[in-house]
């Protein structure tokens, strides 16, 4: 990339070679028409749709607020653990059922329960509508521990691109309030700062698979405001919250190259600075939701191994689950 003062468009040189061919054949999500988001949320709903999966049951449940969840239990034996995980989409588009193979694969993998939630989306339903379905599956999570044989302490809550957004928010609102705290905030990509995309200059950039356009976009449907102003409302935008001490011990996994990287270190190097136990994870020359798109990678496999193994042991730490 040239990094004088218009810098051009990302090319796929940019890119890790491992990562190239399926990022080359992946093109950049465009939301900011009702068309477009009509067409994208059609076809996910067509694309993902109920799979059996071996080793993990997939079970449907509703809270008393209308919140769908879609929760996964492996057949192996149950460590009291959960997580609780929050799809991504910009907040504007997705559904909980387009994650499926992931959390079969951390439910399987880690021996927990994992719970998915379907969330209202922006922007016809802008804040605080996600974050209220969100934290309504928390409660409805917690209401059912005993039931679903979950230790209420050890539940974490986790999320990629927009939903790791959202679940650093509930992660500050739970703070905020009485009650259990998670155990842990697993945020994968997460898209914490509506102040990204007031930087018009990163527009030329043109990241790869979400740029900064659509950024702006996702955030003035969620906010119902155009993003970077000077004040925003509690929880919405978990960048700007001023005091971080306190909050759960998190993992922030982030591509060097993406969109978000800057934001999220910056997150990640405040909430250390607080004494929250944070681990950073980058990976070099990987863009926007990579383990997603180049999921059968070498590198990708390794990234997402990686966070579930923090996973794993940060939840060994709060009560009797043992590493694998």
């Amino acid at each position: 990339m040239n990094t004088g003062s218009q810098p051009s468009p990302m090319s796929l040189a940019d890119i890790a070679p491992e990562l190239r061919e399926s990022i080359g054949r992946m093109p950049n999500l465009s939301v900011t028409s009702a068309l477009e988001r009509w067409f994208v949320r059609r076809a996910m709903w067509l694309l993902f749709r109920d799979r059996h999966y071996d080793g993990v049951s997939i079970d449907k449940e509703t809270t008393r607020q209308g919140v769908a969840l879609r929760i996964y239990t492996p057949q192996r034996a149950l460590t009291g653990a959960a997580l609780l995980w929050i799809h991504g989409g910009g907040m504007v588009v997705g559904r909980a059922a387009q994650d499926d193979l992931f959390c079969v694969e951390t439910a399987r993998d880690l021996g927990i329960i994992v719970v998915s939630t379907d969330y209202r989306l922006a922007p016809e339903h802008p804040f605080p509508a996600a974050l209220d379905d969100c934290y309504a599956a928390w409660a409805w999570l917690q209401d059912s521990a005993a039931r679903l044989g979950i230790d209420k302490t050890r539940v974490a809550v986790g999320g990629e691109s927009a939903g790791g957004g959202l679940a650093a928010s509930l992660a500050q609102r739970l703070h905020d309030i009485d009650g259990v705290q998670p155990a842990a905030q697993w945020l994968i990509c997460p898209m914490l700062d509506d102040r990204t995309a007031a930087r018009h200059e990163l527009d030329a950039l043109r990241h790869k698979i979400f740029d900064n356009r659509q950024n702006r976009y996702c955030w003035r449907a969620f906010l119902a405001a155009e993003p970077g102003a000077a004040q925003v409302p509690d929880y919405a935008v978990p960048a700007r919250r001023q005091d971080v001490r306190g909050l759960p011990p998190a993992w922030i996994g982030v591509g060097d190259i993406e969109l978000f990287y800057e934001e999220d270190k910056t997150y990640a190097d405040r909430l250390t600075a607080a004494g929250v136990d944070c681990t950073f994870d980058v990976v070099a020359g990987a863009p926007h939701g990579f383990e997603t798109i180049a999921r059968n990678t070498a590198l990708a496999q390794s990234y997402l191994s990686r966070a579930r193994d923090w996973l794993r042991r940060t939840l060994a730490e709060t009560g009797t689950m043992q590493p694998k």
